[in-house]
């Protein structure tokens, strides 16, 4: 009996485990903890202005990787349009909700413009680059993000559960369709293309993190009125 050989995606989950902590995933391999974002979500003392920030700055990303699937001419982009994990939208009707409620919407500022332009940059020289980042964004969401949604829902918005935290239809089979996508226009990299986008990992989570670090950081501006 011959074993099934895995995807080019579960190399990348493999790699983005070691920069885990065991308290944010069971198979995180991450030893050294430097702060807040790196323990369990449950242990969080999330602001609520920290959190707007964190969601004026994640649209950002999703506006830019939203825009470059759906514009780009290169055939490979296609692949990755109309997942079903699309946030921007989502994101945009929460953030109408919050200024329903009286509170004040940040201004974009450096971490998430930072990236966005990132993202736009590699999407048109380097195709394995980028798919590292949107792997890990839009998977992210779906783990920690979700924690992340029901620990803010419940220290801060009396157990309301947001729109970005909501997906049409069975979210394990949307991702596994988008891990199917993947694998698909991944198949002919070469090993070298390959690592190269592992190398990357690293570097996806320096960008995220600093927009994840909102949550935990009170601020002057979006304050409730």
């Amino acid at each position: 009996m011959t074993l099934q050989a895995k995807g080019f995606v579960d190399e990348m989950r493999m790699v983005s485990m070691r920069l885990h902590t065991r308290e944010q995933a069971r198979e995180g391999e991450k030893k050294e903890v430097k702060g807040p974002q790196d323990r369990s979500v449950s242990k969080w003392d999330p602001t609520i202005v920290g959190y707007l920030r964190f969601l004026v700055e994640s649209k950002l990303v999703y506006d830019a990787l939203e825009c470059i699937v759906d514009k780009s001419d290169f055939p490979y982009y296609a692949e990755l349009r109309n997942t079903g994990l699309e946030r921007s939208e989502q994101l945009g009707r929460d953030l109408e909700w919050f200024k329903s409620q009286g509170y004040g919407i940040p201004g974009p500022s450096g971490p998430g413009v930072n990236y966005a332009f990132y993202l736009q940059q590699l999407s048109a020289k380097d195709l394995p680059a980028f798919i590292c980042h949107f792997y890990n964004f839009y998977f992210a969401h779906t783990a920690g993000g979700r924690m992340i949604g029901k620990t803010v829902a419940e220290k801060l918005l009396n157990k309301k559960d947001l729109e970005c935290y909501k997906w049409d239809g069975e979210l394990k089979q949307i991702l596994q369709n988008l891990r199917d996508k993947i694998n698909k226009v991944t198949l002919g990299w070469t090993r070298e293309e390959k690592n190269h986008c592992l190398e990357e990992t690293e570097r996806s989570f320096k960008y995220s993190g600093d927009i994840l670090r909102f949550i935990l950081s009170p601020a002057s501006t979006g304050a409730h009125t």
